[in-house]
């Protein structure tokens, strides 16, 4: 039996750019809704479809120097994120919007800015 690769640390890039990252995780919903209906068997009836989301986490180190994305402002930008080992898919986020940063500072590492966006697509490129 051959031994497969699997993804380890990602890259990513916002509007092009690369991006210093120490975490990313998206939350994707479907939008499927169970429908709830009286009946004697107690079970639901069905779905219905609703609108799928895209909900994105990231958490960013901040540089010394100052130079880093505007994120408070960030507005429909294109994240994509891909294995570090060049094999594998791309997964870019586009219409992504910024709804939350919050910096962080501790005693021990390093200080970043913990991020909360939301996107309108997910495009497998």
């Amino acid at each position: 039996m051959a031994i497969k690769e699997y993804v380890g640390a990602v890259v990513l890039e916002v509007d092009g750019r690369e991006v210093e990252c120490s975490s990313f995780s998206v939350t994707e919903n479907t939008g499927r809704q169970p429908v709830k209906t009286m009946n004697r068997s107690r079970r639901i009836a069905g779905y219905s479809t609703g609108v799928a989301t895209f909900e994105i986490s990231a958490s960013v180190p901040i540089p010394v120097d100052g130079e880093e994305l505007d994120w408070f402002n960030a507005f429909d930008v294109k994240m994509v994120i891909y294995p570090i080992s060049g094999n594998g898919k791309r997964t870019a986020y586009t219409g992504c919007v910024v709804q939350e940063v919050s910096p962080a500072y501790e005693s021990e590492g390093e200080a970043k800015r913990d991020i909360k966006l939301f996107a309108v697509d997910r495009v497998e490129e």
